[in-house]
């Protein structure tokens, strides 16, 4: 018989993170991953709270939390269990080397390959931006990358940063030729290289200097810092990562930082397998139900945490209006039922169909119609959570990691 002490179903930010608390508190964990989350296709910054309901820049998010709507995840999860999940992720990253920095306290603005700024709570040291406020900018482009245009992003950015100097812009030539155009993992595979180390820092080098400072794409490497520390260190000049478009190479970074760790702790994670069903009793769930490639089997646990993500990954499915369903113990599901009211048709407004997730409690157990406990012993966590448009407010690893750091220690 499979039993662990904790089962989590799911792999994204909010999977992984519930694992890896788990396993800190010495307790048995499996989990069940079907795909690779959503870490291909996000920035792996982790955004605690962009924007209020008015959608204004937050300057703290700690102090921003008290003003959200009162169905809000982060009100059931407190203040206080958010602060300490800050401070596990933080002391975990610096201990795995690669570290992150930020606080509750203060936002920080990213540089987007739009040449935007955006806001966000806690990012890798090489995405810290504070030196683009302190030195001469210069924006690097890649000749074939897809979606990075560096003289459309160095002209929006001079607006946005209100500076009366021209940002200059060079262009890394990486010799990648395939007949496509290249992503940014293309080029940070590349940048792994020795050959493509050494070749990024000999065309940069004249453009270096202590007074200036490289935005670059998300390239600098797969694995951690060093690369980052490499260029930092060869060419003598501060640089800024910006966010970037999928696939994300600081997401997946941060993906293997993850599974590294949970494999140290002897976590035991079964890929390629889909939860379709589940065994109860008592209102209690005894095992679910996973099919792999070959068969079914059962995965008995003490508690389950669910970190199966909403409509984008699956999570909840919806065929007809009103009618969504989670997918693995059949939940009931909170969502906007009068159709007119679905969506805005401001693209960039506040939607309603993005609040649809499962009811809990303040412990993040799911519950009925009536506010009764479905299954004491199972626990949600991450986008599966009704009540917040991540989206619109930059919530969503925010949201993930201190839903997942409260199921975890539940």
């Amino acid at each position: 018989m499979n039993h662990s002490d904790v089962v989590v179903i799911g792999s994204g930010f909010a999977g992984l993170m519930a694992a890896l608390v788990s396993a800190c508190q010495k307790k048995s964990v499996t989990v069940l991953a079907y795909g690779a989350g959503s870490f291909p296709l996000n920035s792996g910054v982790v955004d605690i709270l962009g924007y209020d309901k008015d959608h204004k820049a937050v300057a703290s998010p700690l102090a921003a939390l008290k003003d959200l709507p009162a169905e809000h995840p982060y009100h059931k999860i407190g203040q206080k269990t958010i602060e300490q999940a800050v401070e596990f992720f933080l002391g975990f990253t610096k201990a795995q080397g690669y570290a992150y920095t930020g606080s509750l306290d203060k936002q920080q603005w990213l540089p987007t390959p739009a040449g935007t700024l955006k806001p966000s709570c806690l990012v890798p040291e090489s995405m810290q931006a504070q030196a683009l406020h302190e030195k001469e900018i210069v924006l690097v482009g890649v000749k074939g990358l897809k979606d990075y245009y560096a003289d459309i992003a160095a002209e929006n950015l001079k607006k946005w940063l209100g500076l009366k100097q021209e940002i200059k812009t060079t262009e890394l030539d990486t010799g990648l030729k395939d007949g496509r155009d290249l992503t940014t993992l293309d080029v940070a595979r590349w940048m792994d290289t020795e050959k493509g180390a050494e070749e990024c820092v000999r065309q940069l080098k004249p453009f270096g200097g202590p007074d200036k400072v490289f935005i670059m794409p998300q390239i600098l490497g797969t694995r951690k810092l060093a690369i980052y520390e490499k260029l930092e260190s060869s060419l003598e000049t501060k640089i800024v990562e910006s966010t970037g478009m999928p696939p994300s190479a600081n997401g997946l970074r941060l993906r293997d930082l993850l599974l590294e760790a949970l494999r140290e702790l002897g976590v035991s994670i079964v890929e390629n397998t889909r939860v379709e069903g589940f065994a109860a009793e008592h209102g209690k769930c005894q095992a679910v139900i996973a099919k792999g490639a070959v068969r079914a089997r059962k995965y008995y646990a003490d508690k389950f945490i669910l970190a199966t993500g909403g409509f984008y990954s699956g999570g909840i499915v919806m065929r007809d209006f009103g009618d969504a369903k989670e997918v693995v113990f059949g939940l009931p599901v909170e969502l906007e039922e009068d159709p007119e009211k679905w969506s805005d048709a401001d693209l960039f407004a506040e939607q309603a169909f993005a609040k649809t997730g499962v009811r809990t409690n303040d412990s993040l157990q799911p519950v009925d119609a009536k506010g009764n406990c479905i299954f004491t012993n199972v626990y949600a966590a991450g986008r599966i959570l009704s009540g917040y448009d991540f989206c619109y407010e930059h919530s969503g690893n925010g949201v993930a990691l201190a839903s997942a750091y409260k199921a975890a220690m539940a």
